[in-house]
């Protein structure tokens, strides 16, 4: 799976992170979210005064070699987090050595001494793990991942390893093949995308030089190309020591033992020499600086604002991340009100807090439309502050946003990983696994006063950067006064990187320990997946209901699907399903949408409301004592729409925004025509669920109204809850719905794909840093026989993540891309097999004969060793299928589309079992074989498009401007 550049969100909704602040690795099948506790083992130190519903209980002590050691129990599944964190991010490096923390995470992967070659990844294949993700950020980098119960000592003995038994295993070739994966990550994150480089502007200028947080955690291709083994070898001797790390495991345990294993593998690790806490370091600006870059893939100028404040958990920081929710979410916002309502000068603005433990920042983002100026953009952030200071924030509003906040702590507790996260994060940054007490206790205690206090310290009349990213060719669109950015940018040169062979081992003498830690420590006792208790029933207009109680924490999450979504468009008026899905959230028939909208989250909630390509859903989480009062929105929202017009302006605008930034992204830009040659020009299901912008602009009310009548009905809905509600309480509640609204019969359609001709089919996008790769064609639907026997497939060729060839061979063996991924999708009448990936510029044509190559050899060189992981993962991996709520509400959705038992991972289990490798070698001559296939390649044409017809190995198609218009074209009766 694509290691992403992802954020680790470790406070509450209130302070958001934009992206890219962290960096690292999302390595894993599932993504880890956080979970509640139940059972608490005994503690040696606790919280105290904590509001009861916020506590989480854990026991903590120390080793004599200074590793910090957390406990936390939860007994509701059974499944273990294990969390490594260095108090050692990008802070701790030097100019010129920037990026290095990052790249020291990617190779702690990689080997240690006694797990060998493919380190804790090929181990997590085997014993059925999450994947071994990791993430970087300015202050600390930690490793994690989510394990069946039984493997907890497996676990145990892999991290230590990492820790005590790594650094001989590093080679120069190994370090090679990384910094291309590093500097692949870094085109893909930030050099091959809109406004890719705005975080390194403001944070160059925001920060005088030399202070830690004036360069990118990514750093910067040159200095990741120039650490060399020596730079590898004292980063790691001066920082990944235990007195600088904290060790936390979190899930179905038991704590005498697991205290006991963790003195066995860790107690021998020689403590480092000591480190201190770095100092505060905030900064003030003398003055504002306003600069501009042309960006070659934005296609609307972006102004982005940011203003010097407050480290995290300084006082200050509360009332800040409260003024930022209030200035900028919802309909009471000011600068929505200004911005998107009066003026209609931007389709959205955000604002937000980046607070680390040195210094911190706020930010403000928001686009013009295509074309617009930004000059008049700020104007309406002035008049938007003078609105604030002239209304303050009312204790309403307050208490709304508090609201907000308790449902997020909530949610961000909802795994296991989840809570190992936060134990971990509040005793690097507060010395204490117990400050979530001290936490809440100061966000509750935010004053309206304290909001305006804080924005006369920090916004005010301060002086801030201010950066105007715009369309190249359009610098006439950028603030005034603003000077050119310096921003480097990569030169994309055939052959420019070095040759390595990371594949052998290194020669060294092996690290001494008091034990054979060579072997493998043996499963402890098996781990059952826990299968929910599903109760079902039938409101009385014929809607199914199935159910889950979980009462861990006080929420319910419910969903009401029904069948059509996209699928009921016309494709000349493609769009119409996702503008009456935003329209419906916008009101009812005696609320306007600012009052829909303070009365959902004046009781903590949310609804939201999607249309998807063959569904049109509506979402909903709640405070389980607030449940009757929420659904009671929700039942004014589905029956009562407000069908308001000024709503419907603003709507289309914002999606027009939306369908104009994505014509520069790359990534966009491949999804959409793969979409179309996939499923051809008569079939909706290749056309984007936003619509066109001629179709956008022609879409009326009355087009909305129609849908609304004519494909929105119980016939075709399906209902879904899952949390701290009894099945009899629900029904009594949702049969009041059922009464109101009765069914109508409605016919879904299904259109059969019409495929293009195999072979590739290259986009030209000028100055292209990476080349962005959709591969696949059409497959089997879910329902078939071959379905999960071409997941089971799938798992070694590319959907294991680190342990599958496409990864190992691309990635791992020659360094070409950041990450690559196979899948086998698909509803209950197709399906799909799609590869994906984004590479390196320069060996575009390299890599799509190398994925040829893997996908010929695939079925003829499956080995039995291959099949026995794939079974082992796929069978061991189900202890951690029902975690979260959202897995259980998945479990249960699955369970209503396609008719699947509750324990149908049971029957999977079988399959697993039963495949061998002659089905596994019929499944993929069937549907993976390359020449089947569609290729689309989307990249620069002057320097790609040549090399990619000397391979000679398909037919290879340019489509420009006419033919890509052509292609989007409706087709004409």
């Amino acid at each position: 799976m694509l290691r992403n550049i992802s954020v680790v969100i470790v406070f509450f909704a209130a302070i958001s992170i934009p992206a890219l602040l962290v960096v690292g690795c999302d390595r894993s099948q599932t993504e880890p979210t956080p979970k509640p506790q139940s059972d608490s083992a005994p503690k040696e130190q606790t919280q105290e005064g904590a509001k009861p519903d916020f506590s989480i209980e854990y026991e903590q002590f120390q080793l004599d070699n200074g590793l910090n050691v957390v406990f936390h129990i939860d007994r509701s599944d059974p499944v273990v987090a294990v969390s490594l964190t260095a108090h050692v991010g990008s802070a701790r490096e030097v100019e010129g050595r920037t990026g290095f923390a990052h790249l020291f995470e990617h190779l702690l992967f990689l080997e240690s001494e006694n797990l060998g070659k493919g380190g804790l990844d090929a181990m997590s294949a085997r014993i059925g793990g999450s994947g071994a993700n990791g993430s970087t950020s300015r202050d600390v980098t930690n490793y994690y991942q989510t394990v069946p119960k039984d493997a907890l000592e497996k676990m145990l003995w892999a991290e230590a390893d990492k820790l005590g038994w790594f650094i001989n295993t590093v080679t120069d070739p190994v370090l090679a093949k990384e910094k291309q994966v590093v500097k692949n990550e870094k085109r893909q994150g930030v050099d091959n995308r809109p406004y890719g480089h705005t975080q390194y502007v403001i944070d160059s200028n925001l920060y005088p030089e030399g202070h830690p947080y004036s360069w990118q955690v990514i750093g910067s291709l040159e200095d990741v190309g120039n650490a060399t083994l020596d730079d590898v070898k004292t980063f790691f001797r001066r920082w990944y020591v235990p007195n600088n790390v904290t060790l936390v495991v979190s899930g179905d345990f038991d704590p005498e033992q697991a205290r006991k294993l963790v003195h066995k593998y860790f107690d021998e690790i020689p403590k480092g020499e000591p480190v201190e806490r770095a100092a505060k370091q905030p900064v003030t600006l003398k003055e504002t600086k306003r600069l501009y870059y042309e960006d070659n893939f934005a296609r609307q100028p972006q102004l982005t604002m940011a203003w010097p404040t407050v480290p995290r958990y300084d006082a200050d920081s509360y009332p800040l991340a409260v003024l930022a929710n209030y200035l900028s979410v919802g309909k009471r916002a000011p600068l929505y009100r200004v911005l998107v309502e009066q003026e209609q000068l931007t389709p959205g603005v955000s604002m937000y807090a980046y607070e680390s433990e040195l210094a911190g920042q706020m930010q403000l983002k928001t686009q013009a439309f295509a074309g617009g100026a930004l000059d008049p953009i700020y104007a309406g952030i002035e008049k938007s502050f003078a609105l604030f200071e002239k209304e303050g924030i009312s204790e309403e509003d307050l208490e709304r946003i508090k609201a907000g906040q308790e449902v997020a702590f909530y949610n961000s507790l909802s795994s296991v990983v989840g809570k190992a996260f936060q134990l971990a994060q509040y005793q690097i940054y507060a010395d204490d696994p117990g400050y979530v007490s001290k936490d809440i206790a100061r966000l509750l205690a935010v004053t309206s006063e304290d909001v305006v206090r804080v924005y006369e310290k920090y916004i005010k009349g301060k002086p801030y950067i201010a950066t105007s990213f715009v369309p190249r060719g359009e610098k006439d669109l950028a603030l005034e006064g603003s000077v050119a950015a310096q921003v480097v940018e990569e030169e994309v040169v055939a052959g420019a990187e070095a040759q390595f062979d990371a594949s052998g081992s290194a020669e060294y003498e092996k690290t001494p320990s008091m034990f054979d830690r060579s072997k493998e420590p043996e499963y402890g006792e098996p781990a059952e997946p826990a299968v929910p208790d599903v109760w079902r029933d039938k409101l009385g207009n014929g809607i199914e209901v199935l159910g889950i109680e979980n009462s861990e924490v006080p929420t319910v999450r419910f969903s009401l699907v029904m069948d059509g979504g996209q699928l009921q468009e016309s494709i000349d008026k493609t769009g119409v399903a996702h503008l009456t899905s935003i329209l419906m959230g916008r009101g009812t028939k005696n609320r306007t949408p600012e009052e829909l909208e303070t009365a959902i989250q004046k009781l903590g909630a949310g609804i939201g409301i999607y249309s998807g390509q063959d569904t049109f859903r509506f979402d909903v989480t709640t405070l389980a004592r607030n449940f009757n009062e929420v659904f009671a929105l929700l039942q004014e929202m589905l029956l009562e729409p407000r069908w308001d017009e000024k709503e419907l302006v603003l709507a289309k605008k914002g999606v027009i925004s939306q369908i104009k930034q994505a014509e520069g992204e790359p990534n966009a830009i491949a999804g959409k025509n793969f979409a179309r040659l996939l499923h051809g020009k008569d079939n909706i299901r290749g056309y984007s669920g936003l619509g066109t912008e001629e179709s956008v602009n022609a879409i009326t009310m009355d087009d909305l109204k129609a849908y609304y009548n004519n494909y929105l009905s119980p016939s075709v809905a399906r209902a879904h809850v899952v949390g701290d509600i009894q099945q009899a309480d629900f029904m009594a509640t949702a049969e009041q719905l059922a009464k109101q609204w009765p069914a109508k019969a409605v016919e879904v359609p299904n259109p059969k794909s019409e495929p293009a001709e195999p072979g590739i089919y290259f986009i030209d996008v000028p100055g292209s840093k990476q080349s962005v790769l959709r591969i696949g064609r059409m497959a089997m639907p879910v329902v078939s026989e071959d379905y999960y026997p071409a997941v089971f497939t799938n798992y070694i060729l590319g959907g294991g993540g680190f342990a599958s060839r496409l990864t190992q061979l691309l990635r791992e063996g020659k360094g070409y891309t950041y990450g690559i991924s196979s899948s086998i999708s698909g509803n209950k009448h197709e399906g799909q097999f799609t590869i994906g990936s984004g590479v390196r510029a320069n060996v575009t044509a390299e890599s799509v004969q190398l994925i040829n190559e893997v996908l010929k050899e695939y079925g003829p060189t499956y080995t039995e060793e291959d099949l026995q992981t794939s079974q082992s993962f796929l069978i061991r991996s189900n202890a951690r299928a029902f975690e979260t709520s959202g897995a259980k509400l998945g479990l249960l959705e699955s369970m209503s589309e396609f008719g699947w038992p509750a324990d149908f991972v049971r029957e999977r289990e079988a399959v697993a079992k039963a495949m061998t490798i002659p089905k596994v070698q019929k499944i993929a001559e069937t549907y993976m074989l390359p020449d089947s296939m569609i290729w689309v390649v989307v990249g620069d044409e002057a320097t790609q498009l040549q090399r990619l017809e000397d391979l000679k190995l398909f037919n290879v198609k340019l489509l420009k401007k006419e033919e890509l218009a052509k292609l989007h074209s409706p087709p004409q009766d």
